[in-house]
């Protein structure tokens, strides 16, 4: 169906939606500390006409902005946290903080909320036009980075009256995520000793940073033990002090645990607290284990995938102007060969024939202005995303667009720099309209939802069961 009509509300409303990403770029605020993004843009749907509730899923800093009634309901999931030193002018070719050490939206979610904002706009123009049945919602949702935002929020149930959900990411292509992600457990482990002099009456204290040491050695002998896949991230977040000439009688330390399947995690998880408990008998410290989050990996929708290619294909994606290419151009000359040259190869290898070739004919290029041709990557991508928490209580769906430079790092001040330039812009745009237009190919086709709740039911047959437990709080990582 061509629904032209209500995608071009995007662009007639790109100065609220553009705004509130402008907003949200300068504010730069860290995972459930986003107050002044949040209110950027619940302001901007308050213009809009939507009904705003902030604190949803006792997360302070989520909130929905919500229109019509009935079914079917179509969320569309926005993000807004940015990341610690990466703060970055916008427009600069070379690495120049606004303030050295700041914050900077270094993945670019300040135009992921905007996008999604502007695809739930257009349906509500269609639902407002049309006057028919049915409800759209926008889901702001905090903390991704680190926080695992969604997953608190799918714990309480948020999601629960959607039939399906939809989301974008700024990237490097314009693709569809058709592959799952790694789930993953955020710990804190704490060790309590006795404090005591190094030197004199060393036998008198028990080292909590000894612990934190033994238990590090464990865990690099555990990972011959375990999948290939599985990996074990940590950091010495509290090493007691700096005085060498005293037993520390306190430390800390925080694992980052990912694996393909929530499952294996579990697994996983279990045996390094073994390992944390083994540290504390040996040292004689006291093991106090914090669970700070969780997310499960992405469960993919192959009924939402293909229509949002189709989406993808329907609307002309964005080209670079002469001015676009010479800002990239300078910015292109701060990555490194090896980044340059892998830009596309991870697409290309799940083609054949004619589409490979044209792939690859695209490999190292400054800019990728082409679609992706749609694949199923049975490997996981390496990195997690709470958007899988969605995934298990409804069908969902994912893309990314061609927002920045192709050999653009991830997590990187080239993000922070590309975030409020035009080419950012268009391309946010860009992926409003392909999430609007398949939400509404799907609103108008029972057959083509019921398939998609099919699947999801075969792939999810027990539900969802959140691996973050009852009880645990949202904690931003710099306040644990």
């Amino acid at each position: 169906m061509d629904f032209k009509k209500y995608t071009d509300a995007i662009d007639r409303e790109a100065e609220v939606i553009l705004t509130a990403s402008d907003k949200v770029w300068d504010a730069a605020e860290t995972a459930f500390g986003e107050y002044k993004s949040m209110e950027a843009l619940c302001e901007a749907l308050k213009t809009e006409g939507f009904e705003v509730e902030t604190g949803v899923g006792d997360v302070e800093t989520a909130f929905t902005g919500r229109f019509g009634h009935g079914k079917p309901v179509v969320g569309f999931l926005g993000e807004y946290d940015g990341l610690s030193g990466l703060s970055q002018v916008s427009g600069c070719p070379v690495n120049n903080p606004v303030s050295p050490g700041g914050v900077g939206h270094g993945c670019g979610h300040n135009l992921l909320g905007a996008g999604s904002l502007g695809a739930a706009i257009a349906v509500k123009e269609y639902l407002e036009d049309t006057g028919k049945e049915g409800t759209v919602i926008f889901y702001g949702c905090p903390g991704e980075e680190g926080g695992s935002g969604k997953a608190f929020m799918a714990r309480e149930h948020v999601f629960d009256e959607c039939d399906f959900c939809l989301t974008w990411h700024p990237g490097t292509t314009n693709s569809v995520l058709n592959t799952s992600s790694n789930a993953n457990f955020q710990v804190l482990y704490k060790f309590d000793g006795l404090a005591a002099h190094a030197a004199g009456a060393p036998h008198l204290g028990r080292g909590a940073l000894d612990a934190v040491t033994l238990m590090n050695v464990g865990v690099q002998f555990l990972r011959e033990h375990v999948i290939p896949e599985v990996r074990m991230h940590y950091a010495v977040t509290d090493t007691g002090g700096y005085s060498p000439n005293v037993v520390q009688p306190h430390a800390e330390v925080l694992y980052l645990l990912r694996a393909p399947e929530i499952s294996i995690v579990r697994d996983v998880y279990a045996r390094v607290n073994d390992i944390a408990q083994g540290a504390a008998l040996m040292t004689g410290t006291k093991l106090t284990i914090d669970f700070v989050k969780g997310c499960s990996n992405f469960i993919i929708n192959h009924v939402l995938s293909d229509q949002m290619q189709k989406s993808l294909e329907k609307y002309e994606q964005p080209k670079m102007t002469e001015e676009e290419k010479a800002f990239l151009t300078e910015l292109d000359k701060s990555v490194t060969p090896a980044q340059r040259a892998d830009s596309l190869k991870g697409a290309a290898k799940l083609l054949s024939g004619e589409e490979r070739e044209m792939v690859e004919s695209h490999v190292g290029e400054l800019y990728h202005d082409i679609i992706v041709p749609l694949a199923y990557n049975p490997n996981p991508m390496a990195g997690s995303t709470d958007v899988s928490d969605v995934s298990w209580v409804c069908p969902t769906a994912q893309i990314g667009t061609a927002t920045w430079m192709a050999a653009t790092p991830g997590h990187s001040w080239q993000v922070v720099a590309q975030g409020k330039e035009s080419l950012a812009k268009r391309s946010t745009l860009y992926a409003a309209k392909v999430m609007a237009d398949t939400a509404l190919e799907v609103m108008n086709d029972p057959e083509m939802l019921e398939a998609a709740k099919a699947e999801h039911k075969k792939n999810c047959p027990d539900g969802y069961d959140c691996p973050i437990p009852a009880g645990v709080k949202p904690r931003a990582i710099g306040k644990l």
